[in-house]
């Protein structure tokens, strides 16, 4: 099998779809809350920093769902 017959299988299936949808939405709502809290407060790391990667993640999750959507993995 090669690797593009094993992603597709993999966003086709059921399981597949729901990972991928969990850590887009993941992505985009805890990014910009959650990580930034966790990097500045408990981790102790720069401020700026911890709001330079939120951003970063909220981002890569916006792309991720569209392209879940542009796939129609996501109707």
């Amino acid at each position: 099998m090669t690797e593009n017959e094993e992603n597709k299988s993999f966003i086709s299936s059921k399981f597949g779809k729901i990972l991928l949808t969990i850590i887009a939405a993941f992505l985009i709502f805890a990014g910009p809350t959650y990580i930034i809290y966790g990097l500045a407060i408990v981790l102790n790391v720069n401020l700026a920093a911890s709001f330079a990667i939120g951003i970063v993640l909220f981002i890569v999750g916006l792309v991720m769902m569209r392209l879940l959507v542009q796939k129609k993995v996501i109707t």
